[in-house]
């Protein structure tokens, strides 16, 4: 595999937006939280090509707020890696559990997670058509309710 660099971004260095709507629909969405977040940067040598954003929950728990790798470089153990990565941070920071939610029409997304040691937790009912202006489809369905899912990170 490539040789990759992973590291959080500074404090005051611009919003990487054009990743970050890879994964959410909309900046004023991503403005609710990533000011509060931490957010991580892997980039190839040439471009940023993955981003995940960390925000602390409780004491105890991390949720990965929003995740995405650039779409010629998906399928490929990117987003693999970026999970690893939040685990580490996670476990080093001393969180006991790491946390997710994604949309209940995002089926491979809950695979993914499911994959990677994340077990579903929890439905945020109507998530997606109270927090966001507009309807929003994947998979031909509409998004509605949140699917959450944990990963313990004593395992």
């Amino acid at each position: 595999m490539e040789k990759f660099t992973f590291k959080k971004m500074d404090p005051g260095s611009s919003v990487p937006y054009e990743l970050l709507l890879l994964a959410d629909e909309t900046i004023d969405a991503i403005n609710q939280y990533i000011f509060d977040s931490d957010i991580y940067l892997l980039n190839d040598g040439v471009q940023d090509i993955a981003v995940i954003a960390l925000y602390k929950n409780a004491s105890t728990e991390l949720e990965i707020k929003n995740m995405a790798v650039i779409e010629g470089l998906r399928n490929k153990g990117i987003g693999g890696l970026l999970i690893n990565k939040a685990k580490e941070i996670a476990k080093k920071s001393g969180y006991t559990t790491l946390v997710v939610g994604t949309s209940d029409t995002g089926f491979q997304q809950i695979k993914f997670y499911e994959k990677n040691g994340f077990i579903k937790k929890g439905v945020r009912k109507n998530f997606f058509t109270e927090n966001y202006p507009l309807p929003i489809y994947e998979n031909g369905l509409q998004m509605r309710d949140m699917v959450v899912l944990t990963h313990d990170l004593s395992e």
